[in-house]
């Protein structure tokens, strides 16, 4: 296991997931802005932990296996909180949930069959929109006018449609490893 500077940036996420968890319930409005900015700090560090890796060459397996990880602990939790405090539709959070999931174990599975699945332009597109997301409907006050929780729900319409979509892109790349049996 190598601690590259980008490999302790990406552990710094995961520990930021307990910390938001419990700013999640600090009396309103302290929760609002301090799950958001830790969410900010931590979906920052999600595109900071990989620009480092690559100009620094520091890129490693284990921080590839690490990277996801983070990430999807991070955004189930958030959205998780999000639907337990009444901020974000059901419906949606379970279908980016379970696309994860599926996702996930399909990495895992093409990985036993020693096939790398490289993440998709429509998969990053779909965590950066998920990101603004979360932290739209974190916030879930208007700021200067603008109504943060109204563009946190379109922008979760749009990351749950961007999820199924890179979902299925990944599902259709699979498909002749599937016929391989």
């Amino acid at each position: 296991m190598n601690w590259t500077l980008s490999n302790r940036i990406t552990a710094l996420r995961i520990v930021f997931v307990p910390l938001f968890v419990i700013a999640f319930f600090l009396p309103e409005p302290v929760s609002y802005y301090s799950t958001a900015i830790i969410f900010a700090i931590a979906g920052w560090s999600d595109w900071f932990d990989g620009y480092l890796a690559r100009t620094r060459n520091e890129v490693t397996s284990f921080g590839r296996f690490l990277d996801p990880v983070a990430d999807k602990l991070l955004v189930t939790t958030a959205l998780i909180l999000l639907v337990q405090g009444g901020y974000a539709n059901v419906v949606l959070v379970v279908i980016i949930v379970s696309r994860e999931v599926i996702v996930s174990a399909l990495r895992e599975w093409m990985a036993e069959r020693n096939v790398i699945v490289h993440v998709s332009q429509m998969g990053k597109w779909k965590t950066v929109v998920q990101m603004c997301a979360i932290e739209g409907l974190l916030i879930h006050v208007d700021v200067y006018g603008f109504p943060m929780h109204e563009a946190g729900t379109v922008l979760l319409w749009l990351a749950t449609a961007l999820s199924v979509w890179s979902g299925y892109e990944y599902i259709r790349g699979a498909i002749p490893e599937f016929k391989k049996g």
